[in-house]
């Protein structure tokens, strides 16, 4: 029996509606610490004399930390559990948030920024393997998708929020009142997660089929499989096009496009408020299929290739004659992103017992990471060199090609319900 599993009677919809109330408040506070340094970015590049590359290489720190160690949380969940899982990751990346303040040079910037990625890194392994755990399989893209609309109102919330604490009390309190903001999230946390799952009495629920499905199930058993490989594949050319525009969008609206330090205060939050959009929608889509009656898998793979399309808005972004086109193009690419990945991130639970779970969501995220790391360094060098209309087309490319090998690699899975 694991930390995330007991005998005690079910504890019903009200406490399962709880704990994704609290991983969505927990990814808002994640991407708030972690989109600190994009919003902050024109005055960091002034304060520390930072050349594209160099700012590059300090979101390419967080990303090899963060990708490199989400394959490890996903066995720290698979064996201590969501409750402790958490409170070691936040209480990671909090004290790592507050660090920044004390930069004081580049060379510092990237050893708070990595620490930041191994604290984040923790984060999606466990709220994959928590809703696995809690939400029967007709409602896991949509509690995805709640989570997922964190990692949009998070980055919608950072610009208004953090211009106005810097410009009331200077760029280091940005750090300090958003790493603050961990532990309290933490508090609530342990407060409000049982020490001892009691599982939920609908028969959807994996927790109460056997416990067995919440033993690991070893890497090299999982590792043999193609649908994990076309998972981790998936997530290696698709992530990195949300990568790009949470890294680089302030900074292309600011030095591509004309925007003010204002006006992308007033306007940068849109990009993310249709990513929530789209990470409720996409979910929703997939639930109504399901409930139509569709099959799991032509369910998530009909809503996939809908926001597929949406994707290569990104297109267009490279080619826009308007700043305010190329931003509504950027909206719909951030819609389609979070309407794709909701369901991709959904396929661990639909084909495997929730002891892969945690796993199979480290090893996706942490080729997701190394896929954002590859684009992150090279924005760094051609925007340098030649300008971002290159990378933009190559993110537009990314998403059918993600598409694709998921597609392929996937195209006779089955659930598998038992180790």
């Amino acid at each position: 029996m694991t930390p995330d599993t007991a005998s005690a009677p079910g504890a019903g919809n009200r406490s399962r509606w709880i704990i994704i109330t609290l991983l969505f408040l927990g990814t808002v506070v994640n991407y708030l610490d972690r989109l600190a340094i994009p919003q902050l970015a024109p005055t960091l590049k002034s304060e520390f004399s930072l050349s594209n590359s160099q700012y590059a290489s300090i979101n390419s720190w967080f990303l090899i930390i963060y990708a490199s160690s989400m394959f490890l949380w996903g066995a720290v969940f698979d064996r201590v559990g969501n409750r402790a899982g958490f409170s070691i990751a936040v209480v990671v990346w909090s004290l790592a948030q507050i660090g920044h303040a004390f930069s004081r040079s580049f060379a510092s910037l990237c050893a708070m920024r990595a620490m930041l990625g191994l604290g984040e890194g923790g984060h999606w392994p466990g709220v994959t393997r928590t809703i696995a755990a809690w939400f029967p399989a007709r409602q896991r893209a949509f509690a995805i998708g709640i989570a997922n609309t964190g990692a949009s109102l998070g980055p919608a919330l950072a610009p208004p929020l953090i211009f106005w604490i810097q410009f009331s009390f200077g760029w280091k309190m940005v750090f300090i009142a958003t790493g603050v903001l961990g532990f309290v999230w933490l508090a609530a946390w342990l407060l409000a997660y049982p020490k001892t799952k009691k599982p939920s009495a609908d028969p959807g629920v994996p927790a109460v089929n056997a416990v067995r499905e919440h033993r690991p199930v070893a890497w090299r058993i999982l590792l043999k499989r193609r649908e994990v490989w076309g998972i981790i594949l998936g997530r290696f050319f698709g992530d990195p096009i949300w990568w790009l525009y949470l890294n680089w969008m302030p900074l292309y609206l600011f030095e591509a496009r004309g925007f003010s330090l204002k006006e992308i205060a007033a306007f940068g939050w849109m990009p993310f408020v249709a990513a929530g959009v789209g990470a409720l929608s996409g979910g929703a889509c997939s639930g109504f299929l399901l409930r139509s009656g569709w099959e799991v898998m032509r369910a998530r793979k009909t809503t996939i290739a809908i926001g597929t399309v949406f994707l290569m808005a990104g297109f267009g972004t490279a080619f826009a004659t308007s700043p305010y086109v190329a931003l509504a193009l950027i909206c719909m690419t951030m819609f389609g992103f979070q309407f794709w990945v909701g369901n991709v991130q959904t396929l661990p639970s639909d084909l495997f017992p929730v002891g892969a779970v945690g796993s199979i969501a480290g090893f996706s995220g942490t080729a997701a990471g190394l896929g954002a790391v590859l684009l992150n360094q090279s924005t760094g060098w051609v925007v340098d060199h030649f300008s971002y209309t290159p990378i933009l087309i190559i993110s537009a490319v990314l998403a059918p090609t993600a598409t694709s090998v998921l597609f392929f690699l996937t195209r006779r899975a089955v659930p598998i319900k038992n180790n």
